[in-house]
């Protein structure tokens, strides 16, 4: 009998305790013969992104998401540092070395910065409270708001330079209006028809699409795919008939390369489908005993072509949750609540580059971005 390798046994046992996912359920069939006996695995990498230059910190980190070029970009809150955390101005006080960081950042594939820029300027009503953003298929980024008075989407090249903006700071017209936004969330933007799609949001109870290049309105729906309705609802009970409408808030959007729009109703405990058009596909609850914050925060793809796993951020349980796509079943999870890398604090957004990284982003307390690498799959006996 061979003797037993002890260098493979600590590799062994490192590997279980690197924010592996694991995986109870029963062998499922039919989901496009892919992965259908393993899950991804990811471990955290603790030193990405690396130290940001001019003494700059960042604030609650809102959105995440990857451009053409698996630059990582994020979006945070500035105001959000307390006193205690920066210098009020550029000249900083003694013993308060630092200063807010630009809004917008763009890192590389290292974790170094590229760029920053962002805040208020001419022509645009940049958000009080900026909430989500997203780089789609020619470059641009998309930012949201979910401020009292955040009721806008803005459109810019990656430089900074302000193309257009749909909706108002400060108008809004309930959820059945088609122009003005009501706390707008997050947004994709579909590549075929080049459409953006607006998860609407913090104040209304829908997803509306306009086109990409004008901001043109074009449709709009809300749970079920039906017409919206903003009377008051009862809260959320996990023990009663799925909700008709969609609560606040609408909390994400995710278009699958199959053509599939995938919606966070966050404190409804559920992912919606639909058809581009609106029509109603299925629906899936994750953790579907939460309450308050919901489980539903934030969603996208893992990377394979058929994209066979959805990951969604559920910043009440403080974790990421694995769906497998075809059924919306759980499938796995990964982290814990904790300061520590690969923990989180109100784990709030994620990203999926090409090679299957996550990257995730925390808000209140948490502050930061981090980045999870794809390992490879598990096998789930």
């Amino acid at each position: 009998m061979k003797k037993l390798n002890y260098s493979h046994v600590i590799t062994i046992l490192l590997l279980l305790v690197s924010f592996s996912v694991v995986c109870g359920l029963p062998k499922e069939k039919g989901a496009a013969g892919e992965f259908t006996d393993s899950i991804p695995s990811f471990r955290v990498d603790p030193f990405w992104p690396k130290p940001l230059p001019n003494d700059w910190l960042i604030g609650q980190v809102a959105g995440v998401a990857v451009d053409s070029r698996n630059h990582i970009w994020i979006v945070h809150r500035p105001k959000s540092l307390g006193a205690d955390e920066y210098a009020p101005t550029e000249q900083p006080a003694s013993g308060l070395p630092y200063i807010p960081a630009p809004p917008v950042i763009e890192f590389d594939v290292e974790g170094n910065v590229v760029q920053a820029w962002g805040g208020p300027g001419k022509d645009f009503d940049w958000p009080v409270n900026p909430h989500g953003i997203f780089v789609d298929h020619e470059d641009n980024v998309w930012i949201g708001g979910s401020g009292p008075n955040d009721h806008q989407v803005l459109k810019f090249r990656p430089d900074g330079t302000f193309l257009f903006q749909i909706g108002n700071a400060g108008k809004t017209g309930g959820s059945n209006d088609k122009s003005l936004l009501g706390r707008p969330a997050e947004f994709d933007v579909d590549p075929v028809k080049n459409e953006v799609y607006i998860a609407d949001g913090y104040l209304n109870r829908r997803i509306i699409i306009f086109d990409a290049n004008t901001g043109k309105y074009l449709r709009h729906w809300g749970a079920y795919g039906k017409s919206p309705d903003d009377s008051p609802q009862d809260p959320y009970a996990p023990n009663m008939s799925p909700p008709h409408q969609f609560a606040n808030p609408v909390h994400a959007v995710r278009i699958s390369n199959d053509g599939l729009v995938y919606v966070c109703d966050r404190r409804n405990d559920r992912i919606q489908v639909f058809q581009k058009d609106g029509k109603f596909v299925q629906e899936g609850f994750i953790a579907r005993e939460t309450l308050g914050n919901g489980s539903a925060w934030d969603i996208d793809f893992s990377h394979d072509p058929r994209q066979t796993y959805i990951y969604v951020t559920d910043g009440t349980n403080q974790c990421v949750w694995l769906l497998r796509r075809y059924n919306l079943k759980v499938a796995g999870h990964f982290g814990r609540i904790g300061r520590y890398a690969g923990q989180f604090i109100w784990v709030h957004s994620l990203a999926v580059d090409s090679i299957g990284n996550i990257y995730t982003t925390e808000v209140y307390k948490g502050k930061r971005v981090q980045k999870f690498i794809y390992q490879a799959t598990l096998s789930k006996e």
